[in-house]
């Protein structure tokens, strides 16, 4: 496994997403605490030194499985996890409130250490950006953190331009993570730009589209009623009839030189920069040895050019709700 660099930190080309592990898409089967650290285990033996989580997801299941998976591995893995989503106040927690007052920064990165069963987090991301604190005192709190040394880096999630500049000024940005794939492009306008101008590393989460670049999915009829892709706009009428073609081509792509749609797409993206690390997520040992192989084909440029000019997808890439809480 190849390995880039975002900002001054060192990761493979391709990581690995603990959120699945957590079963935030629940057709895929019923979880699996064991299969999830097997998975964990074998992208560690295949090259991967960047594993992804949030303390959101589940709440705290997935940090609690990479802190297992990670006993007595601890130093040979760069951890990411993630804070802003679950408020710590009052009597408990309320998981999906936007908080990162840096009262809860301190309180959520205690539970996260905990659960990670580690005396430091690598990479830690605001996961989104709160609008009643202002992204200086966000910032701010996390440094105090890296003087610390309870946090080496500092990342955000799905921030706007503005946000990243001034973030960037109080405390440098490691790391950007914002959905990034063949069907959802946005970021190459003006994100990727802004980040190589203040060489802060990128990592695309979602890189296969929620799965539907995997190629595995042609209906959405025996989606489980709690799976939210059920009601994702790309999943839904005649939007997700028009991306099954994005899906076609990449099989047939993938077809000419014997790599799977998920390899394609992931090869795609390797070949945008050296500052791009995705993060496919998985619980699956099958699929981590699908999705690190990748880090090993070689498209051609007539390939390359048909994937650049894939048309877009088709429909908004959240529901209402959640595209109100990105890019601000």
């Amino acid at each position: 496994m190849k390995n880039t660099k975002l900002g001054h930190l060192e990761v493979s080309r391709i990581g690995l997403g603990a959120m699945t592990m957590a079963g935030t898409y629940t057709s895929e089967g019923s979880l699996d605490d064991s299969e999830s650290i097997r998975t964990i285990h074998r992208a560690l033996d295949l090259g991967v030194t960047h594993i992804d989580t949030a303390e959101v997801y589940g709440p705290y299941l997935s940090e609690e499985l990479v802190g297992r998976a990670l006993a007595g591995r601890r130093d040979q893995v760069v951890i990411a996890t993630k804070f802003g989503l679950i408020a710590h106040t009052g009597n408990g927690s309320t998981p999906g409130a936007v908080d990162s007052s840096p009262a809860n920064v301190r309180a959520a990165v205690e539970g996260s250490l905990r659960r990670l069963g580690t005396d430091r987090i690598d990479l830690y991301y605001q996961h989104r950006v709160d609008p009643k604190t202002p992204i200086e005192e966000t910032a701010g709190a996390v440094s105090e953190l890296i003087a610390e040394g309870k946090v080496v880096h500092f990342g955000l999630s799905e921030a706007a331009p503005d946000t990243i500049r001034r973030a960037h000024a109080v405390q440098p940005v490691a790391a950007l993570q914002t959905e990034y794939s063949l069907w959802t492009r946005d970021v190459e306008d003006e994100i990727l730009p802004l980040l190589r101008q203040l060489g802060i590393g990128f990592v695309p989460y979602s890189p296969l589209g929620h799965g539907l670049l995997t190629g595995q999915i042609r209906t959405v009829d025996d989606f489980r009623d709690d799976d939210w892709r059920k009601t994702n706009p790309r999943f839904t009428g005649e939007n997700f009839r028009r991306n099954l073609a994005i899906v076609d081509e990449v099989r047939a792509i993938g077809a000419e030189i014997g790599a799977s749609p998920a390899q394609t797409a992931l090869a795609w993206i390797l070949t945008r920069g050296d500052d791009i690390a995705p993060i496919p997520g998985t619980r699956r040992v099958a699929r981590v040895e699908e999705n690190t192989a990748a880090d090993t084909i070689e498209l051609t440029a007539d390939q390359l050019e048909r994937l650049n000019t894939l048309r877009p997808a088709a429909g908004e890439r959240h529901d209402e709700v959640n595209m109100a809480a990105i890019d601000r």
